[in-house]
């Protein structure tokens, strides 16, 4: 049996109507390969923060400015690349009067497409789902001084040239950007799902290629997945994550990304060991290695896919139409069809 199948019992066969206390909590180094942009009002987003958590090491107990990575950053990219997938296997639609249109963001959000009830919406008087994605602002590993650069950008002519006839052209930007290799562990966490949804959340993570600003021409990143475990329950946060992962490091920030996950993977098998929760599954590893090269196969096979999350997609339906904001119009519907 392969170990994607051997999961499922530790999943519902169906989205519950209240929290159950199943968790899926992703361990994730998020990894620059370009000049990402996580800013707002013109900035490059920034925090102060003590370095480490060791009270006994003057390094660890430094405060210093990282960058942050703001959970809206994090997750919508994701849900794009998920509802991208979705649309490209008819399973939703961006053409208005179609019966399986889905408006992200908008007032004609569809309510029971796999994107609508994983990741919640929120629609005035026309329903709300809480999000069964948990997320939260990511910080780097690094301090802030070592991780960015600030760049000056030109707009030539179509010629090439910043002149043009006799004249100077002086458009001249200057922008900060993320350097590249710049990490940032991060635990994103799954809740009362199903088998069918955790593939989903799972492929949205590592089909996600690019994140924050300008994300056409920069901002490419690898998320490193270097662990997932199955819990009764939250654990600790992004930042105690990285401060953990500091420490291990002893502030040496700049080791090769093979070492850094090696690093976070023997750190959030510490720290998951003084959580005080129900440990169901963790997965790392080789058996980790062996789950994501699975995931990547089914992706791989469009019709596996297509059944993985058609089933996906009904399961979320019936969850609109019996618990959540589908649930009235689908009532009313029975009567109607009960009067005639």
């Amino acid at each position: 049996m392969s170990i994607l199948t051997s999961l499922k019992p530790n999943f519902q066969i169906a989205f519950p109507r209240l929290a159950s206390g199943n968790y899926v909590h992703f361990l994730v180094v998020r990894h620059s390969q370009s000049f990402p942009i996580f800013q707002t009002d013109g900035v490059l987003n920034t925090a102060r923060t003590q370095a480490g958590l060791d009270a006994s090491n003057e390094k660890s107990k430094q405060s210093i400015s990282r960058l942050v990575m703001f959970k809206r950053k994090q997750v919508t990219p994701e849900r794009l690349t998920g509802r991208e997938l979705l649309r490209s296997l008819n399973l939703t639609s961006a053409t208005a009067g179609m019966d399986n249109f889905c408006e992200y963001n908008g007032e004609n959000s569809c309510k029971k497409c796999p994107d609508c009830i994983l990741y919640g919406f929120a629609i005035g008087d026309s329903g709300s789902e809480r999000s069964k994605v948990y997320s939260d602002s990511a910080f780097s590993l690094s301090p802030y001084e070592l991780s960015h650069r600030s760049f000056t950008f030109n707009a030539p002519f179509e010629g090439g040239t910043m002149s043009e006839k006799g004249e100077m052209r002086s458009s001249i930007n200057e922008q900060d950007h993320i350097l590249p290799e710049v990490s940032f562990p991060t635990v994103e966490t799954l809740r009362d799902s199903t088998w069918e949804g955790f593939i989903y959340i799972l492929g949205n993570l590592l089909r996600t290629r690019r994140y924050g600003a300008q994300e056409s021409r920069t901002g490419t990143m690898t998320n490193h997945i270097v662990g997932i475990a199955l819990c009764d329950g939250e654990i600790f946060s992004n930042l105690h994550f990285t401060q953990a992962l500091y420490d291990s490091l002893d502030g040496d920030t700049a080791r090769p990304i093979s070492n850094l996950s090696a690093e976070a993977t023997m750190v959030a098998e510490k720290l998951l060991n003084q959580e005080p929760v129900r440990k169901r599954q963790v997965i790392f590893g080789q058996q980790l290695d062996e789950l994501l090269a699975e995931v990547n196969s089914l992706y791989q096979d469009e019709e596996r896919l297509r059944h993985t999350l058609t089933t996906l997609y009904e399961q979320t339906k019936t969850y609109s139409e019996t618990y959540g904001a589908t649930a009235k119009q689908e009532t009313r519907r029975k009567t109607s069809r009960r009067e005639e």
